[in-house]
């Protein structure tokens, strides 16, 4: 499985304008509840309910919010650079710039974890955030996600 087979290009957002946490996932619920036919209310709710378990927040200025809903049959992604960093209790406490939020199938299935799994390893190598920082537009932060 690779990020294109979960993140199409009319789902990435560049320049997103939030001033927290919540803000940011129910602005982010939306796009993800109108790709997908869903209320933009049960997919926050379901995000700010995973992230009361602990901060998504991975370190470096990223964030990959999450959350397992009965209702979504395969992976699906959203992936936002915000305009300004805001916190997000990220573990380093860095603020948070890079927002990769991933709806999954429930229950879990070993796919879905590779899809976290490539996320996330994506955002590990400092040349990809360095990229995704310099993209000009919504086009190039996705060839970034998915070359």
């Amino acid at each position: 499985m690779t990020i294109s087979d979960f993140l199409a290009p009319t789902d990435v957002l560049c320049d997103v304008r939030a001033a927290n946490k919540q803000q940011l996932l129910q602005e982010l619920s939306k796009k993800a509840a109108s790709s997908l036919s869903l209320q933009a209310e049960y997919v926050a709710s379901e995000l700010l309910k995973r992230e009361d378990l602990g901060s998504t927040g991975m370190g470096r200025g990223v964030a990959i919010p999450h959350a397992r809903l009965p209702v979504v049959k395969k992976p699906f992604g959203v992936m936002a650079r915000l305009k300004s960093a805001i916190d997000f209790e990220a573990i380093d406490g860095q603020s948070v710039d890079l927002v990769f939020l991933l709806l999954l199938p429930a229950p879990p299935e070993a796919d879905q974890l590779v899809a976290l799994a490539s996320v996330a390893r994506k955002f590990k190598t400092d040349e990809v955030l360095k990229q995704l920082r310099r993209a000009r537009n919504e086009s190039e932060l996705y060839s970034v996600m998915v070359e």
